[in-house]
This record gives structure tokens, C-alpha cells and sequence, in this order.
């Protein structure tokens, strides 16, 4: 008997950071996006092998790049179609590029085709071609295939807006908000101007400075999350406390910078900063940051939209949801 059975697609995002692996699959199915499987890992010694021990070499997956090899840009270029704009980006973008157009790889999307002057805002992504090979040779070695390479920064603009940017979310939808997700080494910044990405950039300021600065003033072995508990010795609570909010104020005055320098150029201010990442977990870092930058600041849900397999532990899986925000995004890019 022949049996009409539906192709259920999945995709796989894996994020590779500098101290764990994250790894998302998701099931588009007819009403909804599932999470069919989630891992989270430290980094282990021989990276090759550990990928190739927790992705399927069955299926491609979708990696993403990050820090000081890669550019995003947001820039005004005159009104043009598709096809002319691959074929004039190199030369129209190259003055916004720190590198050797021959050294990069490109790619572009329009974000806004209907600019005064006959403008169009496009979003520019540059990476250098010896890092994305870097990775891909690791991927390869792991005997994995890679679908896409996108940037950090734009898999979190994607997981944000598939779980925030909806009817109902009426602020995020009109208005300008900020994306920070906080890693173990590097911070992501992303300033989202009703939906559009405007400013991205990455921060040299994370949880390992959190970590460090507080072994290093305390003797304790700090981790993230770990709670400020009252029946901690006094002297010791103050030290952390001081530690945390002197590493803050110097991420506060890098966002600060990002954040003048966007209301700068436009008529709209930052409303709510959105946190994600393992970095932000630090137990008081929410509010101590809100207090800095005299802004509203929210941890946000990458899994807000998606269902969870019943064969999945949803509660773990909610705990880290947070950590799983660039992987969630690279695996809605099926």
C-alpha cells in the first residue's frame, strides 16, 4: 500500500564560542517550530572529535562567525536592484571595510528600498576569507558539512525577531531597542530599529572579565549565576559586588558610546536593552547594568516561539534557552 507521508525539514545550528559548543535542531513542522534537540558543551581539548560526536554527519549545518575578522556595516548606497548591487558592492562598500576587498568575503541585503535622495539602506557583511576557512576546515574535519556561515550578530537579530517581533509585542515592533548577548569572551551588540538591525558590533568586555576580576579579588571560585548569598562574609560580598559593577561601568561606557552614537544619526532613542548569553547570568548583572545606563534591561527567551519535543527535557532546555540564542538562530535559517 502506498502511503502519502509529509516531509517533516529540520535544520541544525551549531555555535561554536571560546569556552562551550551549543547545538540546536529544529523541526519546522505545519503550525508551529519545534525543538527537536539541544547539547551544550565545554570546549573540549580535541574539538574536531566532539563535533563529530554530537552533530549528525548526515546533515549540513549552519555555523557563524564572530569578533575581529568580521564587519557589519549599515549604509546608504544609491537605489539599485539585486543583481546591480552584487555586481557594484565591492567597489560601493569598500571605503566602509577595514580590509583588503581581495581578503574578505561579501554578502548584502536590503533592508530599506525607499530612502529620500533615492537611497536604500543595505546591511553589508564582511568576513576575512583565512578565518571562514579556518572554520570550515574544522567542520570538515569533523566530517560535517557546513550549509551556511552566517555572523553572531545577525543569527541573534533572527532568533530575536522570530520570538519578539510580533503583533502583540507592539514596543519591539515600533520601536528601538538593543540585543546584547554577553559570551564567555566577547559581548554582541546589536541596536534594532523596528525590526531593522542598524548598528552591530562586537565588545571585548564578557563573562571571563566577571570571573576573573572576582577570583582575583576574592579568592572564590566565582561562577556564572552563582548567587550573592547574604551569609557570605561581608567583607567578600562587597569586594564582588565592587568587582562586578567597576567590570560593568566599563561595558556600560562601551554601549554607551554605541548608543550616543546611533541617537546621533537618528531621531530615535534606545528604549530596553534585551540580555542572552552565558555571560549575563551573573547573579545582580541585570540590574546593576540597568542602573548604569539608566535604561530598562530584560533577559529575553530565544525559545518563546518554539515548541519543545516531548522528548526533550523542557525545563533544562528553558534554563538554557539563553545560551542557546545564536544557535536557535542559525537553525531558523533552514
Amino acid at each position: 500500500m502506498k502511503r502519502n507521508f509529509k516531509k517533516v525539514s529540520s535544520s541544525i545550528g551549531l555555535d561554536i564560542g571560546t569556552s562551550a559548543v551549543k547545538l540546536v535542531e529544529l523541526r519546522f513542522l505545519k503550525d508551529t517550530v519545534e525543538l527537536a534537540r539541544f547539547d551544550l558543551e565545554p570546549i573540549q581539548a580535541d574539538l574536531s572529535s566532539q563535533l563529530k560526536r554530537i552533530a549528525p554527519s548526515s546533515q549540513g549545518i549552519n555555523i557563524s562567525v564572530s569578533g575581529a575578522s568580521t564587519v557589519i556595516r549599515c549604509i546608504d548606497l544609491p537605489r539599485m536592484n539585486e543583481n546591480e548591487l552584487r555586481q557594484a558592492l565591492r567597489f560601493e562598500v569598500q571605503k566602509y571595510i577595514p580590509f583588503a576587498m581581495n581578503e574578505v568575503n561579501l554578502d548584502s541585503y536590503i533592508l530599506k528600498e525607499d530612502l529620500s535622495d533615492n537611497k536604500m539602506l543595505v546591511l553589508v557583511a564582511a568576513v576575512k576569507k583565512e578565518f571562514i576557512n579556518q572554520r570550515l576546515k574544522l567542520i570538515q574535519e569533523a566530517g560535517l558539512k557546513a550549509n551556511i556561515v552566517d555572523l553572531d550578530s545577525l543569527a541573534l537579530i533572527n532568533a530575536f525577531n522570530f520570538s519578539y517581533a510580533k503583533e502583540e509585542d507592539v514596543d519591539i515592533k515600533n520601536k528601538t531597542i538593543a540585543i546584547l548577548n554577553i559570551g564567555a569572551s566577547m559581548s554582541n551588540l546589536n541596536i534594532s530599529e523596528k525590526c531593522f538591525p542598524v548598528l552591530s558590533r562586537d565588545i571585548y568586555i564578557a563573562g571571563n572579565n566577571l570571573t576573573q576580576k572576582i577570583q582575583d579579588a576574592t579568592g572564590i571560585d566565582w561562577k556564572s549565576g552563582e548567587e550573592l548569598r547574604p551569609d557570605m562574609e561581608k567583607e567578600k560580598l562587597n569586594k564582588v559586588v565592587t568587582t562586578m559593577e567597576s567590570v560593568l561601568s566599563d561595558l556600560s561606557k562601551e554601549l554607551r558610546t554605541s548608543f550616543d552614537y546611533y541617537e546621533s544619526q537618528s531621531a530615535s532613542s534606545i528604549i530596553k536593552i534585551f540580555l542572552s548569553g552565558g555571560g549575563s547570568k551573573f547573579n545582580g548583572l541585570k540590574d546593576m547594568l540597568a542602573n548604569l545606563l539608566s535604561i530598562e534591561v530584560e533577559y529575553w527567551d530565544p525559545l518563546r516561539q518554539i515548541s519543545i519535543a516531548d522528548n526533550i527535557n523542557s525545563k533544562e532546555a528553558k534554563a538554557l534557552s539563553s545560551q542557546l540564542a545564536v544557535a536557535v538562530g542559525l537553525a531558523l535559517r533552514k
